[in-house]
């Protein structure tokens, strides 16, 4: 269940910072389907659990470690304008360390955030941008 709540932690992270942007953005979150308009940029937010685990032998702590990924899609033929400064955007509100709560869930992002390469399709360009993060719990 908390790799749900991690989940909801970032989502709502994004949720926040994207109502403060000046200009919006559509945020599509898993097993959501959603066609853009023409033109249109827009972000897919995933959560990939890893392994659940416990450190040690009563059982009484869980480890919960896994990837956020943020794909910023814009239309093929746009270059990098639009990725690289959201990609910087996303870096600043997802910092090496950061530790956020909800509930009995902290959760830690522990890895710099990371672009990935981009990906070119035939309408479409994507750069995927994520982090590891890990959550321990008693």
């Amino acid at each position: 269940m908390s790799h749900a709540i991690i989940a909801s932690i970032y989502e709502a992270k994004l949720i926040a910072w994207n109502a403060v942007r000046s200009e919006k953005l559509k945020l599509v979150f898993e097993n959501t389907a959603y066609t853009p308009a023409a033109g249109e940029t827009y972000l897919r937010v995933f959560t990939i659990p890893g392994d659940t685990a416990s450190n040690t032998l009563g059982g009484d702590h869980l480890l919960f470690t896994g990837v956020f990924q943020v794909s910023i899609i814009t239309p093929a033929g746009t270059g990098k304008a639009k990725t690289n400064p959201i990609a910087a955007e996303l870096t600043d509100l997802f910092p090496l360390y950061a530790r956020d709560t909800k509930g009995a869930v902290t959760v830690v992002t522990m890895s710099p955030v990371d672009p990935g390469p981009g990906i070119a399709g035939d309408s479409t360009y994507t750069v995927p941008i994520s982090f590891l993060y890990r959550a321990d719990t008693n």
